[in-house]
């Protein structure tokens, strides 16, 4: 297996193990209900910290209704995010990494119009990813897709951590494409969904470490060479006797704005170098939204072991 390709299976696995204690904030209530994460589980109703019983969805018309029958669920207490996913499945941001993957190998190379027809296609399929929850960035998409726009200017200024999930997918797709032809597919798949310059910047050191791995650098070398300025690696190396959650939802908020989410997830892998599974544990037990920063954890731990 190449690096590229055990970042893209790394980010799975991450998102996988998180699924279950996806966007829970209070770390005591996740040990309460789901003891240590440290294998595929199955989530469980209720969701102690769910928030969908703050929010509606309500479509403008059919050809923006992504959730269907799910749809019913918001609004309600308790509801877990991924209530129907079964033990070890994806949810719905690495479902569609997924399908990225697939559709970037057989055709031979990225195209952003022919991914946008598939995406379409997927999110508009009755009962096709089975979540009961899609970011907002999703949603957006499909009332602007849905008033009449072009579905090439239909992403919004989102700074979710969530739009580098299919990040990883894409560059193993493109495995042995330069990095500047990387470079260019990345951004203009994120720019899509995610117009927004923290989130596109993101992706872009994303791909310029996996890269940097490949080509012999450790993670912490790499991050510390190209990733100072979003983490200081002297910063790092005095804050690793902490516990996690002092960090990551301490130092760094464990929520999905990329400010933070960046910075932490970028922490968590330079910590647990050379220790995949104890790294994807880690970032699953803090919390927030460890789903969408596995594709950075996962990513890179994944791509880091399998390099050396």
């Amino acid at each position: 297996m190449t690096p590229f390709r055990a970042a893209f299976e790394g980010a799975l696995m991450g998102d996988a193990l998180a699924m279950p204690v996806h966007w829970y904030y209070d770390t005591e209530a996740l040990k309460r209900d789901y003891g240590t994460v440290d294998d595929y589980v199955a989530p469980k109703n209720p969701h102690s910290g769910s928030i969908l019983w703050r929010s509606s969805y309500q479509p403008v018309n059919e050809r923006a209704d992504i959730l269907r029958g799910q749809a019913k669920y918001w609004g309600q207490k308790g509801v877990h995010y991924h209530q129907f996913l079964k033990a070890g499945e994806n949810t719905l941001n690495f479902q569609l990494a997924r399908e990225l993957y697939k559709q970037v190998k057989a055709n031979g190379g990225y195209d952003v119009k022919l991914w946008a027809e598939t995406y379409i296609s997927c999110m508009l399929e009755p009962g096709w990813h089975n979540d009961t929850y899609a970011e907002e960035y999703h949603r957006a998409y499909f009332n602007n897709y849905a008033s009449g726009m072009d579905p090439l200017k239909c992403g919004i200024d989102d700074k979710h951590i969530g739009g580098l999930s299919c990040v990883p997918a894409l560059v193993a797709a493109l495995e042995g494409a330069s990095r500047d032809e990387v470079r260019d597919s990345v951004r203009a798949h994120v720019s899509l969904t995610h117009k927004n310059n923290g989130v596109l910047e993101a992706a872009d050191l994303l791909v310029t470490l996996l890269f940097a791995i490949a080509e012999g650098q450790t993670l912490r070398e790499a991050v510390k060479v190209h990733a100072n300025s979003w983490l200081s690696s002297t910063k790092a190396a005095s804050w690793t006797s902490r516990p996690d959650t002092e960090i990551v939802g301490g130092r760094f908020s464990s929520a999905c704005y990329i400010e933070d989410a960046m910075p932490g997830a970028l922490y968590l892998a330079w910590k647990y170098e050379g220790n995949l599974h104890a790294g994807l544990v880690a970032n699953t037990m803090v919390g927030g939204d460890n789903c969408h920063r596995a594709a950075v954890v996962g990513s890179l731990l994944a791509a880091s072991a399998c390099a050396s």
